[in-house]
């Protein structure tokens, strides 16, 4: 072994792993109205001084409330469905003919580029890495699983959900779906993102998840807009269908351009909330 090991390190220059160096906490920095905050504070009683918020504090603790509970899609309209986006440790489920996986790549864009890991169950194998990338999707945080069936997809939703992964998005393709998942194995995929607090979207010709699913929204047929035998975009219409914490009924249109001809971009989407047209020109 020592002789093996001896030819190798001759063979192969070894690179020398480098030396982490821990960096001393940086200093709060503070500016003069938090300053006038604290003073404020002090001449009050301790009951009303703990009520007492700067606006500062106020926006960075609305938005870590915002970012611990939700992962925003980052299409208005349809977060505005969602009460602010997928919430963390439920199911949300997309169903239907329209662009589900343009909302799928928005949404892994979303969670990628704020560091969060994220993993795509590709059932169809629709993605495509060079134009999810070119959405903003930060492909070192992101796991793409292949899976034949829908029963091997719904298994790995739950392994991945269990190993700490803050959102997984399985996309079953287009119908026919391979296989059938009997309704407990959803009951124990929603009970697994509830106990690890993972963000979970299910996107499906069809609805998959019954009662499991927190919110469900109802994708509509997709149709083109043109400019004479130009394509200009793709507009969709999503429905909300079922939420448990807002009554269903609203409805939102998105609008995807394409920005060139060979489009080597993901198309921008543009929303409206409430089935209100766009009002910009396309």
């Amino acid at each position: 072994m020592a002789v093996t090991a001896r030819r190798l390190e001759s063979q192969f220059r070894l690179i020398p792993g480098a030396i982490p160096v821990l960096l001393p906490p940086l200093p709060d920095v503070e500016s003069a109205a938090s300053e006038a905050v604290k003073e404020l504070r002090k001449g009050l009683e301790g009951r009303i001084s703990a009520c007492l918020t700067s606006g500062t504090e106020l926006i960075e603790a609305l938005d870590r409330r915002r970012r611990n509970q939700v992962v925003p899609t980052t299409l208005e309209a349809i977060d505005a469905l969602l009460d602010g986006g997928l919430a963390r440790g439920k199911m949300t489920e997309i169903a239907g003919r329209g662009a589900r996986l343009s909302v799928a790549v928005a949404t892994l864009a979303s969670a990628t580029s704020i560091g969060e890991a994220a993993a795509l169950i590709d059932i169809g194998d629709a993605f495509d890495p060079q134009i999810g990338e070119a959405a903003g999707i930060n492909l070192r945080r992101m796991l793409w699983v292949r899976p034949k069936t829908l029963k091997q997809a719904v298994t790995a939703a739950e392994m991945l959900t269990t190993t700490g992964f803050q959102l997984v998005v399985l996309d079953a393709g287009l119908p026919p779906l391979r296989g059938r998942v009997p309704d407990a194995s959803w009951v124990r995929l929603a009970r697994a993102a509830e106990a690890h607090g993972t963000a979970l979207l299910v996107s499906a010709p069809y609805p998959l998840t019954g009662t499991t699913s927190e919110a469900m929204l109802r994708a509509e047929g997709s149709r083109g807009r043109w400019s004479g035998k130009l394509l200009m975009g793709v507009e969709t219409a999503l429905r909300l269908e079922k939420h448990r914490r807002k009554r269903p009924g609203e409805a939102a249109r998105l609008l995807f351009h394409v920005e060139e001809l060979a489009v080597s971009r993901w198309p921008l989407a543009e929303e409206t909330a409430n089935g209100q047209r766009p009002t910009a020109n396309v």
